[in-house]
C-alpha cells in the first residue's frame, strides 16, 4: 500500500509524490469511483464474474462481460446481462471468450479493446471451475482440464491485453485466487493447485510489471454459494465415472469426505468479491495491494500472506529485484 499517498510505482519511475489528498480511503467516499473505467471480466455467466459486472456497470465503469459459447448473444446468460444494461442504461457489453481458446481469446480481447476504445483499464481474471478427489484418483483429462482453466486460461488473457496497457503505463490485473490457493487440504488438491500457481506466476508478474506502470491484485475469496460447486460435482462426478475399480475402492472414504466437505460454499455473501474488487479500481494507482483475502473468516490466509512476505522481503528486499519489489509491496 502507498504511504501517505506516495504511488509506488511513480517512485519507481522517479516521479513527483501525489498529494496526500487522493489516498483518501475509499470507504469515505460517497459512491465508488470506478466511472469511466473500462473492465474486462471472464467467466460472466454466473458467480462472481456476473456480480461484479453488474456491480461496476452500476457504478459507471465501461464493462465487458464475457463468457463461452454466448451463442451470437443468444445464450439465457448473455441475454440477461443484456437486457439488465438495456433496462438500466449501464455501459456493459458482452464478448465471447473462452479461456481455452487461444484463438477465441485473441478475438474477445481485441473486441473488448475495440469497446474500450484502446487498452483496458482493468482485467478481471476469473473464470474457473474446481474439480474435487484424491490427486492420484483424478485422470490426466481432469487435470488438463482444471490447469488449462484455471492457470493458463488466467496467462491466456493476460498475455492478450498486457502490451497495450504497458505501453499505456497503466492498467491493473485481478486474478481470482482462493483461500485453498494458501491452504492445502485434502480432497481438492488439484484446484489448490491450480490456484497456487496463480499466487506464484501473478506475484511474479506484478513484480516484471512494476516498472511498466502495471498493477497485479490476486483476490483471495473463502467459499461463497455461486454455482462452482454444482459444476464442479459435475465434473468431479465425469472424473469419478472414469477412474478404475481399484483406485475408487481404495479412496471411497477420501470421497465420502470429500462429497460431505465441499458442497455449497455456506452461507456467506458473493458480493463480497465484487465490491471488493470495486474498492481496489477505486484506489489511486500505485497504492493497490498485492493480495485481498475477502471472507467473513480470512485469519489464516492473512497469516500465510504475513509470513509469505516476509520471505519475499529476505529474499528480495535488498537485491537487484529491490525496486520491484517494494513497488509492489507495502
Amino acid at each position: 500500500m502507498a504511504e501517505n499517498g506516495i504511488d509506488r510505482r511513480a517512485l519507481l519511475g522517479g516521479a513527483a509524490v501525489m498529494a496526500a489528498a487522493s489516498a483518501a480511503p475509499v470507504a469515505a467516499q460517497a459512491k465508488l469511483d470506478v466511472a469511466g473505467k473500462s473492465v474486462l471480466i471472464t467467466g460472466c455467466s454466473s458467480g462472481f464474474g456476473k456480480l461484479t459486472a453488474l456491480h461496476l456497470a452500476r457504478n459507471g465503469a465501461n464493462v465487458i462481460a464475457s463468457m463461452r459459447n454466448t451463442q451470437g448473444g443468444k445464450r439465457k446468460e448473455a441475454q440477461e446481462l443484456a437486457d439488465v444494461a438495456a433496462k438500466e442504461k449501464l455501459r456493459l457489453s458482452v464478448v465471447e471468450i473462452d479461456v481455452l481458446s487461444d484463438a477465441l481469446v485473441a478475438s474477445g480481447t481485441a473486441a473488448a479493446q475495440k469497446i474500450a476504445g484502446g487498452a483496458l483499464d482493468v482485467l478481471v481474471n476469473n473464470a474457473g471451475i474446481g474439480i474435487s478427489g484424491p490427486v492420484e484418483l483424478l485422470d490426466l483429462q481432469a487435470t488438463q482440464l482444471i490447469f488449462d482453466t484455471n492457470l493458463f486460461g488466467y496467462l491466456r488473457v493476460a498475455r492478450a491485453v498486457l502490451p497495450a496497457m504497458r505501453a499505456k503505463k497503466a492498467g491493473l490485473v485481478f486474478n481470482v485466487s482462493s483461500q485453498l490457493g494458501r491452504v492445502v487440504i485434502p480432497g481438492v488438491g488439484h484446484y489448490s493447485s491450480t490456484k497456487f500457481g496463480v499466487e506464484a506466476m501473478f506475484e511474479a508478474m506484478a513484480y516484471e510489471l512494476a516498472p511498466f506502470g502495471v498493477e497485479v491484485t490476486i483476490i483471495q475469496p473463502g467459499g461463497y454459494p455461486t454455482e462452482v460447486w454444482a459444476n464442479g460435482r459435475r465434473l468431479s462426478d465425469a472424473a469419478l465415472a472414469r477412474a478404475d475399480t481399484e483406485r475408487k475402492a481404495a479412496y471411497a472414504p477420501h470421497i465420502a469426505m470429500a462429497e460431505k466437505m465441499f458442497g455449497t460454499g455456506g452461507n456467506t455473501d458473493p458480493m463480497d468479491v465484487a465490491r471488493a474488487i470495486g474498492e481496489i479500481i477505486a484506489m489511486p494507482a500505485g497504492s493497490r495491494p498485492l493480495r485481498r483475502p475477502v471472507h467473513p473468516n480470512t485469519k489464516a490466509t492473512e497469516a500465510l500472506n504475513a509470513a509469505h512476505a516476509q520471505v519475499q522481503a529476505m529474499a528480495l528486499g535488498n537485491g537487484p529485484f529491490a525496486p520491484w519489489f517494494k513497488a509492489v509491496t507495502d
